[in-house]
Protein backbone atom coordinates (compact mmCIF):
# COMPACT_ATOMS: atom_id res chain seq x y z
CA UNK A 1 0.00 0.00 0.00
CA UNK A 2 1.33 3.41 -0.61
CA UNK A 3 0.93 6.52 1.75
CA UNK A 4 1.39 10.01 0.40
CA UNK A 5 1.75 12.93 2.72
CA UNK A 6 2.07 16.20 1.44
CA UNK A 7 1.81 20.18 2.82
CA UNK A 8 1.05 22.97 0.17
CA UNK A 9 5.16 23.26 -0.17
CA UNK A 10 6.01 19.52 -0.13
CA UNK A 11 5.73 16.00 -0.20
CA UNK A 12 6.20 15.15 3.34
CA UNK A 13 6.40 11.24 3.22
CA UNK A 14 5.79 9.44 -0.02
CA UNK A 15 6.39 5.69 1.45
CA UNK A 16 5.49 2.60 -1.28
CA UNK A 17 5.83 -0.26 1.31
CA UNK A 18 3.06 0.51 3.90
CA UNK A 19 1.24 -2.37 5.41
CA UNK A 20 -1.10 -0.78 7.70
CA UNK A 21 -2.12 3.22 8.49
CA UNK A 22 -3.44 4.79 11.63
CA UNK A 23 -5.00 8.17 12.06
CA UNK A 24 -7.68 9.98 13.73
CA UNK A 25 -10.29 12.04 12.82
CA UNK A 26 -13.40 13.89 14.75
CA UNK A 27 -15.16 10.26 15.72
CA UNK A 28 -11.86 8.91 16.85
CA UNK A 29 -8.89 6.88 16.04
CA UNK A 30 -9.03 4.14 12.85
CA UNK A 31 -7.11 1.90 10.72
CA UNK A 32 -6.27 1.46 7.13
CA UNK A 33 -5.06 -1.88 5.98
CA UNK A 34 -5.09 -2.73 2.17
CA UNK A 35 -8.04 -3.67 0.65
CA UNK A 36 -9.98 -0.97 2.61
CA UNK A 37 -13.17 0.86 1.27
CA UNK A 38 -12.52 4.09 -0.09
CA UNK A 39 -12.68 6.71 2.39
CA UNK A 40 -12.81 10.62 2.50
CA UNK A 41 -12.59 12.35 6.08
CA UNK A 42 -11.20 15.65 7.64
CA UNK A 43 -8.15 14.85 9.96
CA UNK A 44 -7.72 16.28 13.63
CA UNK A 45 -4.57 17.34 14.61
CA UNK A 46 -2.64 14.36 15.88
CA UNK A 47 -0.51 11.82 14.87
CA UNK A 48 -0.57 9.93 11.78
CA UNK A 49 1.36 6.18 12.16
CA UNK A 50 1.94 3.76 9.67
CA UNK A 51 3.95 -0.11 9.74
CA UNK A 52 6.60 -0.80 6.45
CA UNK A 53 6.56 -4.02 5.35
CA UNK A 54 9.96 -4.25 7.20
CA UNK A 55 7.81 -3.99 10.54
CA UNK A 56 9.33 -0.03 11.02
CA UNK A 57 6.94 1.92 12.48
CA UNK A 58 7.07 5.90 11.70
CA UNK A 59 5.11 8.91 12.24
CA UNK A 60 3.70 12.15 11.02
CA UNK A 61 2.85 14.95 13.40
CA UNK A 62 -0.50 16.48 11.17
CA UNK A 63 -1.76 20.12 11.61
CA UNK A 64 -5.40 18.54 10.05
CA UNK A 65 -5.98 17.75 6.88
CA UNK A 66 -8.25 15.47 4.79
CA UNK A 67 -7.30 11.68 4.28
CA UNK A 68 -8.62 9.81 1.57
CA UNK A 69 -8.00 5.96 0.32
CA UNK A 70 -8.47 5.10 -2.74
CA UNK A 71 -8.58 1.73 -4.41
CA UNK A 72 -7.84 0.09 -1.35
CA UNK A 73 -3.96 0.55 -1.71
CA UNK A 74 -3.47 4.17 -1.65
CA UNK A 75 -3.91 6.48 1.24
CA UNK A 76 -3.39 10.28 0.46
CA UNK A 77 -3.19 13.09 3.24
CA UNK A 78 -3.06 16.53 2.18
CA UNK A 79 -2.40 18.93 5.34
CA UNK A 80 -2.07 22.20 6.48
CA UNK A 81 1.60 20.99 8.21
CA UNK A 82 3.17 18.15 8.67
CA UNK A 83 6.55 17.06 10.71
CA UNK A 84 7.75 13.13 10.07
CA UNK A 85 9.78 11.30 12.49
CA UNK A 86 10.57 8.23 14.81
CA UNK A 87 10.70 10.15 18.00
CA UNK A 88 6.44 9.40 19.10
CA UNK A 89 7.32 11.42 22.43
CA UNK A 90 8.79 14.78 20.39
CA UNK A 91 6.04 14.33 17.74
CA UNK A 92 3.36 14.09 20.86
CA UNK A 93 5.15 17.21 22.17
CA UNK A 94 4.51 19.04 18.59
CA UNK A 95 1.08 18.52 18.23
CA UNK A 96 0.32 19.11 21.85
CA UNK A 97 1.66 22.35 22.53
CA UNK A 98 2.76 23.84 18.47
CA UNK A 99 0.30 22.86 16.58
CA UNK A 100 -3.03 22.84 19.00
CA UNK A 101 -1.38 26.74 19.59
CA UNK A 102 -1.66 27.68 16.27
CA UNK A 103 -4.90 26.21 15.50
CA UNK A 104 -6.00 28.34 18.77
CA UNK A 105 -4.60 31.37 16.97
CA UNK A 106 -6.09 30.90 13.51
CA UNK A 107 -9.50 30.47 15.15
CA UNK A 108 -8.97 33.37 17.55
CA UNK A 109 -8.02 35.43 14.52
CA UNK A 110 -11.49 34.36 12.80
CA UNK A 111 -13.39 35.69 15.31
CA UNK A 112 -11.39 38.70 15.72
CA UNK A 113 -12.15 39.54 11.90
CA UNK A 114 -15.78 38.40 11.74
CA UNK A 115 -16.52 40.62 14.84
CA UNK A 116 -14.71 43.63 13.12
CA UNK A 117 -17.19 42.83 10.30
CA UNK A 118 -19.58 43.12 12.26
CA UNK A 119 -18.92 46.29 13.91
CA UNK A 120 -18.42 47.97 10.12
CA UNK A 121 -21.95 46.55 9.00
CA UNK A 122 -23.42 47.86 12.14
CA UNK A 123 -21.84 51.84 11.41
CA UNK A 124 -23.05 51.66 8.00
CA UNK A 125 -26.12 50.75 8.89
CA UNK A 126 -26.28 53.20 11.71
CA UNK A 127 -25.31 55.83 9.11
CA UNK A 128 -27.95 55.30 6.32
CA UNK A 129 -30.92 54.40 8.87
CA UNK A 130 -32.56 57.95 8.85
CA UNK A 131 -32.63 59.40 12.68
CA UNK A 132 -36.13 59.45 13.72
CA UNK A 133 -35.79 62.83 15.78
CA UNK A 134 -34.90 64.35 12.16
CA UNK A 135 -37.92 63.68 10.78
CA UNK A 136 -40.63 65.08 13.55
CA UNK A 137 -38.59 67.98 13.25
CA UNK A 138 -39.64 68.15 9.55
CA UNK A 139 -42.90 69.35 9.95
CA UNK A 140 -44.36 65.85 9.58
Amino acid sequence: MRLLITSPTAIVVDDSDVVSVRAEDASGGFGILRGHADLLTALSVSIVAWQAASGHTRYCAVRRGVLSVTGGNEVGIATAEAVPGDDLGQLEQIVLDEFRRRTEAERASRVQGAQLQMKAIRQIVQYLRPDPNHLREGGA
